[in-house]
């Protein structure tokens, strides 16, 4: 369908036959494009003067963009993962607009051509043992919200879940006996099977059967019955998290969100002999490289295999300073 050079009806366009009917993108996708596209809107509204519904093409220049990016980053405080999330949704639009606006071939090529921005990848955060047992030691499991809380955090650790896939679980995802297993709905809207231990078993055997084990039921249901959202699972996180931190003071140095859990989980297989490829496959990662983090991050793995080199030798010179201009050189 051919769009004339209308702003609004070429982005509704792009969410309706782009995203939604030709490459059937998934609701995470069309969630986050939609709030990248909230955000430069009240961005320049505020900047422009004008409603989303009456900008341009030609308003969303590579100088208004870069601009809004900044904003993002300096003022919203987003990360530099996040600022370029943002802008991929933006290249996206403008690459569907170039189809349908070739005269407009020479904006869209600009926008395109906006670099992402490096960003310094730091170690990965997750529990140690002791630490895992004290985050699973905070739920009153006297209570119903207590048990609720307990079999959420144990799964979460044990399977590595997303905390999307915690959330979209069912009674019917569940399977025990001989080769239990969970079953989700994972990125990309792959279907995966993670096994289960035996504790984990026992704990999801008694919670369903406290829940009366309707198949269609949230697994993880919060208090009106209904599916639990990811604020839902951060919020319980945080309480427990602040029960645990009495016991554990190591806590305290670590942000721990839901996805800490999933690499605990990931560290937890790597201390057990699981190769990355493994790691990969439970996780539900298509790249092995994705992985590599968290060997990188084995501290212990890296204290074995300095044990087992040789201690470096050499002989001791005497200090002596560089001449003054090297040593200029070697300041700057």
């Amino acid at each position: 369908m051919k769009i004339g050079c209308d702003f609004p009806a070429l982005l509704q366009t792009f969410f309706t036959d782009r995203l939604m009917a030709q490459r059937n993108a998934s609701p995470h996708t069309i969630a986050a494009y939609r709030d990248t596209f909230r955000l430069l809107f009240a961005y320049a509204q505020e900047q422009l003067g004008k409603p989303p519904s009456a900008l341009t093409l030609e308003d969303l220049d590579t100088s208004f963009i870069g601009i809004f990016l900044d904003h993002l980053e300096h003022e919203r405080r987003n990360t530099a993962r996040s600022r370029n999330a943002r802008l991929a949704a933006i290249r996206s639009f403008f690459r569907y607009a170039a189809y349908q606006l070739p005269e407009h071939s020479s904006l869209v090529q600009r926008v395109l051509s906006l670099p992402s921005k490096k960003h310094q990848r730091t170690l990965i955060e997750y529990l140690t043992e002791e630490e895992t047992k004290a985050l699973l030691d905070a739920p009153d499991r006297h209570t119903w919200a207590g048990r609720r809380d307990y079999a959420l955090l144990l799964v979460a650790i044990q399977t590595g879940l997303r905390v999307s896939e915690l959330c979209g679980l069912c009674c019917r995802d569940v399977t025990m006996g001989t080769g239990a297993h969970l079953r989700c709905l994972g990125k990309g809207r792959k279907m995966r099977c993670t096994p289960l231990t035996r504790s984990v078993v026992a704990v999801l055997k008694s919670w369903l059967k406290e829940q009366g084990n309707q198949s269609t039921d949230p697994l993880f249901p919060n208090h009106r019955g209904g599916q639990i959202s990811a604020d839902g699972v951060q919020f319980i996180l945080a309480k427990h998290t602040a029960v645990a931190l009495l016991q554990c003071p190591s806590m305290k140095e670590k942000k721990i969100s839901p996805h800490v859990l999933r690499h605990t989980a990931a560290m937890n297989l790597l201390h057990a002999g699981a190769d990355t490829a493994t790691i990969a496959l439970w996780l539900g990662h298509e790249n092995l490289e994705t992985v590599h983090i968290y060997v990188e991050a084995d501290l212990a793995r890296k204290q074995k295999i300095l044990a087992k080199t040789a201690a470096p030798t050499g002989s001791v010179k005497r200090f002596r300073p560089d001449d003054a201009l090297l040593a200029f050189l070697k300041g700057l």
